[in-house]
């Protein structure tokens, strides 16, 4: 297959120069490098302004890789050009760049995208037989049983013996990506300098290539597995958002009806003629509110003696009134007498303009 680099001429309907596939790939590429080594916090808008830049370059680059069909299915790895091997990354550097946003509200959506990235990158090295590797499982749900494996009784095993033998080969499993990544990582160090310096031939740069997509083999099966975990950590999260009862507010208890008079004497008649309703004077309701602090001017606290002292003045005020005190009768006397002189409303002149 031709390499991709003989398409780099083409412009875009503004006259420019497009951007060349090389040229996209290196810079998402280096872009991934600065904040994958980098001290700032993966939070910083710095590092985040990086991240987004490169995720455009790869996807960018990878749109013109599906364009120019630079890989198939119906070819051998010896078939690809040394110059578009390094192509075969591009899913790898997307998902772990996809991993490093930081938006916690979408974490579950970056770690969905981010394996569907390293799948499709470990198929694609599969379907090429770059190296020998297992595939992880294409559900995210691990605990995944084959239906054959659930009904054939020559698989069953006792309960604990299925967990340990996991275990083991996860761990040995583990232990041989590990070593294989520091062997690669050991080449690539070996032939860096000498790739990078244009002196090397083509069959080391083909090899150094190579040595990058088997160590990010070996990258994108642990990150599956920690995305996995995550994963199911973060539905865990939601399920539990979602069942834990949300607080209700306190129910208010309901309130009695009644008939608001102006004295005692109207509240002796309502009450006479409705028995089944409370009846209180305007300053009853007053008082009753005030104690309950439920009138506007209740954000000065009062205290315990100012309280005890209006429940004083009341008593003695209705004391007064049930023994037909004479003071207490004649004021009320020369208030009707006022009243019937005097139209409603005399006096009050504050809505007047």
């Amino acid at each position: 297959m031709a390499a991709a680099e003989d398409d780099n001429s083409k412009q875009n309907p503004s006259g420019s120069e497009a951007p060349r596939l090389s040229d996209l790939l290196d810079r998402g590429w280096k872009l991934f490098e600065e904040v994958d080594t980098t001290n700032e916090p993966s939070s910083s808008t710095a590092v985040q302004v990086k991240v987004k830049r490169a995720i455009m370059q790869l996807e960018e680059a990878t749109r013109m890789v599906n364009q120019l069909v630079l890989f198939s299915h119906n070819e051998a790895l010896e078939e690809i050009s040394t110059a578009d091997l390094k192509y075969l990354l591009l899913p790898a550097l997307l998902g772990a760049l996809t991993m490093k946003q930081v938006n916690p509200s979408k974490r579950l959506e970056y770690m969905q995208a981010a394996r569907i990235y390293f799948m499709d990158f470990l198929q694609r090295c599969k379907d090429y037989d770059v190296c020998s590797f297992q595939l992880p499982r294409a559900s995210e749900n691990t605990a995944d049983t084959p239906p054959e494996e659930q009904t054939n009784p020559a698989v069953l095993m006792p309960a604990s013996q299925p967990d340990l033998i996991a275990m083991a080969t996860q761990r040995q499993a583990k232990i041989e990506r590990f070593m294989q990544r520091k062997e690669t990582e050991a080449k690539l160090s070996e032939i860096r300098g000498l790739v990078e310096s244009g002196l090397a031939d083509e069959e080391v740069v083909r090899e150094f290539y190579l040595l990058h997509v088997r160590r990010w083999i070996t990258l994108a099966i642990e990150e599956i597995d920690s995305i996995n975990q995550e994963m199911e950590i973060l539905k865990r999260m939601e399920l539990f958002k979602q069942s834990a009862p949300q607080p209700s507010p306190p129910k208010r208890p309901p309130m009695k009806p009644f008939i608001l008079t102006k004295d005692a004497v109207q509240a002796k008649v309502f009450g006479a003629g409705y028995p089944s309703l409370s009846t209180m004077t305007v300053d009853e309701w007053y008082d009753q509110h005030q104690r309950q602090g439920c009138l506007p001017d209740q954000g000065i606290p009062r205290s315990a003696a100012d309280v005890d002292i209006e429940e004083d003045e009341r008593a003695e005020r209705e004391r007064k009134e049930e023994n037909d005190d004479e003071e207490a009768l004649q004021k009320a006397r020369d208030w009707d007498d006022w009243k019937d002189t005097h139209r409603r409303g005399y006096g009050n002149r504050k809505n007047m303009g």
